[in-house]
């Protein structure tokens, strides 16, 4: 019996969720949802000066909103725990200690400045870098006299150098790496703290993780990891790298090229559904237009449809979903969207109709903030457009609608149309144009549902002597 998809996310706490690794945590989801598997979450927090408390926090605070829920990780409890690798150190000593007994791995006393110089004359002699195995054939002796001087050791992993290693991988298929070219690599610290990649596949083995799914940017990685878990007799999970994402430009997703973080997408009103479905397509094929379901995305999620070409984030397509989601709003789940934008002191009833003229016209929740002023008071920022509607069309016309404006709690469009004698444009236009200061926007007889009479006769007798 097969065993089931156990995947995982596991990033650092050193930064900001950025979308790249959004993406990844998305798809290692799904790849456990469709098949019934579990997914975990792991906090690589080895390295403590760039890891922070504030960022493990906000990074599962962000994960919850989004919907991408771990069934085994910080808050939820497993087998395999703890899921911080800082607490995880009693579990990667012994297995050092091993590899070191078995001459698997060695002490390495070379300073960083001696590391540069030789890195340097490789580059420059046109060979790419790699350790020059300096310290691989110090006996105990040599090594003894080294610490007595002081020295601190790192600790490398010996890669057996005529060996040829190959993979097949999930998403860019048979790979194959010439461990000559890889050199003997740190796996241990001189503080003595794990190094990244081998805490890493320690913690996918124990942790029963059947398939890994990680950036691009990890390939080379890979075959390090698959070195030492062979060395350790421990299981192998497969590995997928998914293209990068990149930017308008075509380069990898940074600040310059417009990438912004989760945070700065979900503060600008951007809704979790929409940024997933954006993602969802960014790399995987076949999901159609619809607007979907995580479990909808889980359904539909295969592995086969994983592209190896980077993948596009494009800020207008983010749009397109997010118009999706907003305009198939209940109206009670858009008012709650929007609760924290709308004025505090407005009653039910106005806040409702309010959200019900303006939504076919938002796309983030921040677009409602020039609504406000139109509907609840407030100055109005008049466009050349409307200036000009409102001077063609003469005080007459704002002197009769204003008097057509009763005193009940609704002004009706069709008695504006009545005393004006105007239609079409010649009535629209000068009439949107000084209830918002724009010549376009939402429907205006739900907009005038929504405002007071007392503002719509203000607006209008400023239109007349102006």
């Amino acid at each position: 019996m097969p065993h089931p998809v156990v995947t995982r996310f596991a990033p650092s706490p050193s930064g900001e969720l950025h979308l790249g690794n959004v993406r990844t945590a998305l798809f290692s989801l799904l790849l456990a949802r469709r098949s019934g598997g579990r997914f975990l979450l792991r906090i690589e927090d080895t390295d403590a000066a760039r890891s922070s408390e504030p960022h493990v926090l906000a990074l599962e605070q962000e994960l919850r909103w989004l919907g991408l829920d771990w069934d085994e990780g910080p808050g939820r409890p497993g087998a395999t725990g703890p899921y911080r690798q800082s607490e995880r150190a009693g579990i990667y000593a012994p297995l050092l200690a091993q590899l070191e007994a078995r001459e698997l791995a060695y002490p390495c006393f070379c300073s960083a400045q001696e590391l540069e110089l030789v890195r340097r004359a490789q580059l420059g002699a046109g060979r790419p870098p790699r350790y020059a195995g300096t310290c691989a054939s110090l006996d105990e002796p040599a090594r003894a006299a080294r610490r007595a001087a002081g020295a601190r050791a790192a600790l490398r992993f010996r890669v057996p150098a005529t060996r040829t290693l190959q993979f097949e991988d999930l998403v860019h298929g048979p790979q194959s790496f010439e461990c000559a070219h890889i050199g003997d690599f740190v796996i241990r610290r001189e503080d003595g703290t794990p190094a990244f990649f081998y805490a890493n596949a320690i913690d996918d083995s124990l942790m029963q993780v059947t398939q890994v799914l990680r950036g691009d940017d990890h390939l080379a990685n890979t075959p390090r990891q698959i070195l030492v878990l062979e060395a350790l007799r421990m299981r192998i999970p497969g590995y997928g790298h998914l293209p990068l994402l990149t930017g308008e430009d075509g380069t990898p997703l940074s600040k310059r090229n417009g990438a912004r973080s989760l945070r700065e997408l979900r503060e600008a009103g951007f809704a979790a559904p929409a940024i997933l479905n954006h993602l969802f397509r960014l790399g995987h094929s076949g999901a159609g237009q619809l607007l979907l379901t995580l479990e909808a995305m889980a359904a539909q999620f295969n592995p086969a449809h994983l592209q190896r070409a980077s993948a596009h984030f494009d800020l207008a397509q983010l749009r397109h979903w997010q118009g999706q989601w907003v305009h198939a709003l209940e109206p009670e789940a858009a008012l709650a969207w929007l609760a924290e934008r709308l004025p505090g002191d407005a009653d039910a009833a106005r806040r409702r109709a309010f959200v019900t003229a303006v939504l076919p016209n938002l796309v983030v929740a921040g677009d409602v903030a020039s609504w406000l002023p139109v509907v609840f008071g407030g100055a109005l920022e008049f466009d050349a457009a409307a200036r000009a509607a409102v001077s063609a069309a003469g005080p007459e016309f704002f002197a009769a609608a204003a008097s057509a404006v009763a005193a009940g709690p609704a002004v009706e469009l069709a008695a504006l149309r009545l005393a004006t004698g105007r239609k079409g444009v010649e009535f629209f236009a000068p009439l949107r144009a000084a209830l918002t200061g724009r010549l376009h926007g939402p429907e205006l007889a739900p907009l005038l549902r929504a405002m007071p009479a007392p503002l719509v006769r203000e607006r209008l007798l400023a239109a007349g002597r102006s």
